[in-house]
C-alpha cells in the first residue's frame, strides 16, 4: 500500500466523517420538533427510554451526540438520572444503523435493476445531485435541511467507496495479513486497538464504517473483527464521559459514567462468553475463521449492543446506584430559581430543544418579573422592609438570567438555520431585556414607596384607589403578555395594545387629578412627585408588553416586522375593527372604575 493509497484512505475517511456531519445536522434539524416530543415524553419505563435512545440516536446519528442531548435535559430538568440511563442503553442500539446502512456495498446486482438502483455507487450521485438542485434551485424553508441530508448521504458513500478503493490492494499484501493474524491470536490487541482509534477519530460509526471497508479486502476474519468491535463500544463512551464532566451536574456525570460502566461490562460479559465458546469451537472452527463482509460486521455490532442492553436491562437501578456512588453528592447551594438555571450550551446539538428551553425559561423570566412588579406596587402603598430583601434578590436573578442568555442565544443563533427559527431567536433575544426592564421598574417602585415611609407622607385615600386600579391594569397586562408568549399565541398578543393604550389614557387622566390636587393644596409635593413618578414605570412596564407583542406578531407579518411604529398608529386610527371593539371594552372595564373613584 503505496502513499497514494494511504492518502486516498485519509481522504476517503474525511469524507465519510464529514458526510454523518451533515447528514446528521440535516435529520436534526428537519425532525428537531418531533425530537423534542419524543424526549419529553419518555417517562419511567424503562423499556420506553431504550426505544427513545435507539429512535433518537437512529436520527440524529451519534450516540455521543444523543447522551450530551440527554445530560444538557436533565441539567433542563426535563429528565431524571433513571430516565437517562435508560437512554445511554438505546443510544449504543441506534449508532448501528450506520453500519446496517453500509452494508449496502455488498449488494450484487447481477443484471436485476432494483439492486443496480440500491448499489452505493448509484445511490450516491443520485443523492448529491438531488441535494445540489433543492439547496441552489427549489430554495425553499425545509428545501436547505433536506438537501443537507442528501448530500450528505452521498458524500458519505462516496469517502466510503474511496476508502473501499484504497484499501484495496492490501488484500495482496503478506505484511497486511501478518498483523491482521496478531489481532487474530490477540482479542486484547483488537480491543485496545478499536477504543485507541475510536478515541482519536472521535465517531464510532466513521470506525465501523472504515473496519466494514477494510473487510473489502476478504483478509479479515471474524475472530479478529469482534474484539475491534468491542474497543470500538469502548471508545465512545470515553468522548462522552470526557464531555458530560465539563461544568455539569453531578447527575450529568454520572450519565457519563453510566455509559462506562454499560459498555465496560457489555465488553467484559462478551469477551469472556465469545473466547470461551471460541476455545470450545461452539459453532465449529470455520465459524471464528471465515473472512467477513461489512454486512457481518454490521450485524455483529447490532447483536452485542442489543444482548448487551437485554442483559443489563433489568439492572437499571443497580447502575444508577453504582454511578450515585461513584460520583457522590457535594453539599451546595440550591439556586432561587432553578428554572433559571437550565440553559447549557450542550443542548445546541439540537437547536429546537435549545429554542424549546430557553423560550420556557424566558417565560419563567416573565412571570418572575410580573411577581415582584405585583409585590413592589404592594410596597409603594403599604411599605414592608422585611419584604424589600426578597424583592432585590428576586431582581438579582433577574439581571443574572439576562446575562447568561445573552451569551446562550448569541451561541444558538449560529447553529439555527430556518427564516422561522431566526425570527423566533430575535423574538427571544429582544423578549429578555424587556422583562429584565420590568423587574428594573419594579426596584424603582420600590425605592419610591421608601422615600415615602422615611418622609412620612403616605398617599391620600383617593390616590391609592386609584393606584389600586391603575395596579390591577399591569398586572392583568403582564398575565395577558405571559399567556400569550407561554402559549406561542398570536391571538392573545393582538388584544395587549388596546389595554396598552387604556393604561395610557389612565396614566394621562390621573396625573391631570392629581395636578388638580398639587394646585389645591389636598397633596404634598412631595407625594405628588412620588405619584407621578410611579405612574411613568408603570406606564413604562405596559410599554414593554406592548413591545413583547410586536415582537410575537412581527414573526408572521411583514408589516409589522419592517415598520411596526407605521403599523401601531393604524391600528390607533381605529382601522381595526377588532382593536376598537376591545379598546372599547378596556375603557369601560378600567376608565370606569376611575371615574367612579373621582371625588
Amino acid at each position: 500500500m503505496d502513499i497514494f493509497s494511504v492518502l486516498g484512505l485519509l481522504g476517503g475517511l474525511a469524507m465519510f466523517l464529514y458526510g454523518i456531519e451533515i447528514m446528521g445536522d440535516g435529520l436534526k434539524n428537519s425532525s428537531g420538533a418531533a425530537l423534542k416530543r419524543v424526549l419529553e415524553k419518555v417517562t419511567g419505563n424503562v423499556l420506553m427510554g431504550v426505544l427513545t435512545g435507539t429512535l433518537v440516536t437512529a436520527v440524529i446519528q451519534s450516540s455521543t451526540a444523543t447522551i450530551v442531548l440527554t445530560v444538557a435535559l436533565i441539567g433542563a430538568g426535563v429528565l431524571s438520572l433513571k430516565q437517562a440511563v435508560s437512554i445511554v442503553l438505546g443510544a449504543n442500539i441506534g449508532t448501528t444503523i450506520t453500519a446496517q446502512l453500509i452494508r449496502l456495498m455488498d449488494i450484487e446486482a447481477s443484471g436485476n435493476m432494483f439492486l443496480e438502483f440500491v448499489k452505493p455507487s448509484t445511490l450516491a450521485p443520485i443523492a448529491l445531485v438531488i441535494g445540489i438542485i433543492l439547496m441552489m434551485f427549489v430554495k425553499t424553508k425545509s428545501s436547505k435541511t433536506i438537501g443537507d441530508i442528501f448530500i450528505g448521504f452521498g458524500i458519505l458513500f462516496s469517502g466510503l467507496m474511496n476508502m473501499t478503493a484504497a484499501v484495496e490492494p492490501l488484500s495482496e499484501s503478506a505484511e497486511f495479513a501478518a498483523i491482521l493474524t496478531h489481532f487474530s491470536n490477540m482479542p486484547l490487541l483488537g480491543i485496545g486497538a478499536g477504543l485507541v482509534l475510536t478515541v482519536i477519530i472521535q465517531s464510532s460509526s466513521a470506525m465501523v464504517g472504515m473496519l466494514q471497508a477494510l473487510s473489502s479486502t476478504g483478509a479479515m476474519s471474524f475472530s479478529m473483527v469482534y474484539p475491534i468491535v468491542m474497543g470500538i463500544n469502548l471508545g465512545t463512551c470515553v468522548t462522552t464521559a470526557m464531555v458530560c464532566s465539563i461544568g455539569s451536574s453531578k447527575d450529568a456525570k454520572r450519565t457519563g459514567m453510566v455509559h462506562i460502566i454499560f459498555n465496560t461490562v457489555g465488553t467484559v460479559l462478551f469477551m469472556v462468553v465469545m473466547t470461551i465458546m471460541q476455545r470450545m469451537e461452539v459453532f465449529g472452527p470455520h465459524f471464528w475463521n471465515r473472512m467477513v463482509n461489512s454486512g457481518n460486521i454490521a450485524d455483529f455490532q447490532t447483536v452485542f449492543n442489543v444482548l448487551t442492553a437485554v442483559v443489563l436491562l433489568p439492572f437499571t437501578n443497580v447502575l444508577v446506584k453504582l454511578s450515585q456512588a461513584l460520583v457522590k453528592d457535594e453539599p451546595v447551594k440550591a439556586a432561587r430559581h432553578p428554572e433559571l438555571t437550565i440553559l447549557d450550551e450542550k443542548l445546541y446539538i439540537s437547536p429546537a430543544v435549545a429554542m424549546n428551553e430557553a423560550t420556557k425559561a424566558v417565560a419563567y423570566m416573565g412571570s418572575l418579573a410580573r411577581q415582584n412588579l405585583a409585590r413592589s406596587c404592594k410596597m409603594l402603598v403599604d411599605y414592608d422592609p422585611s419584604k424589600i430583601e426578597e424583592i432585590n434578590l428576586d431582581e438579582e436573578c433577574l439581571d443574572q438570567f439576562a446575562d447568561a442568555s445573552d451569551h446562550f442565544m448569541i451561541g444558538l443563533n449560529k447553529v439555527v438555520e430556518s427564516e422561522a427559527a431566526d425570527r423566533q431567536m430575535d423574538m427571544l433575544m429582544q423578549t429578555v431585556p424587556s422583562f429584565e426592564r420590568i423587574g428594573d421598574y419594579a426596584t424603582n417602585l420600590c425605592e419610591l414607596g421608601e422615600r415615602l415611609k422615611q418622609e412620612k407622607s403616605p398617599f391620600s385615600d383617593v390616590a391609592v384607589r386609584e393606584l389600586n386600579v391603575m395596579f390591577d391594569a399591569i398586572d392583568e397586562i403582564m398575565a395577558l403578555t405571559l399567556e400569550a408568549f407561554s402559549e406561542n399565541d398570536n391571538q392573545k398578543a393582538a388584544t395587549i395594545e388596546p389595554l396598552e393604550e387604556v393604561i395610557d389614557d389612565m396614566v394621562r387622566l390621573l396625573r391631570d387629578r392629581h395636578t388638580k390636587r398639587l394646585k389645591n393644596g389636598k397633596c404634598a409635593i412631595s407625594c405628588g412627585l412620588v405619584f407621578m413618578e410611579a405612574l411613568t414605570h408603570l406606564e413604562r412596564a405596559s410599554d414593554q408588553c406592548s413591545s413583547i407583542a410586536m415582537l410575537m406578531l412581527a414573526r408572521n407579518n411583514e408589516e409589522i416586522l419592517s415598520n411596526h411604529y407605521s403599523y401601531l398608529a393604524q391600528l390607533h386610527e381605529g382601522s381595526d375593527k377588532n382593536y376598537v371593539s376591545e379598546l372599547q371594552r378596556r375603557r369601560n372595564q378600567y376608565l370606569t372604575r376611575l371615574n367612579e373613584n373621582d371625588t
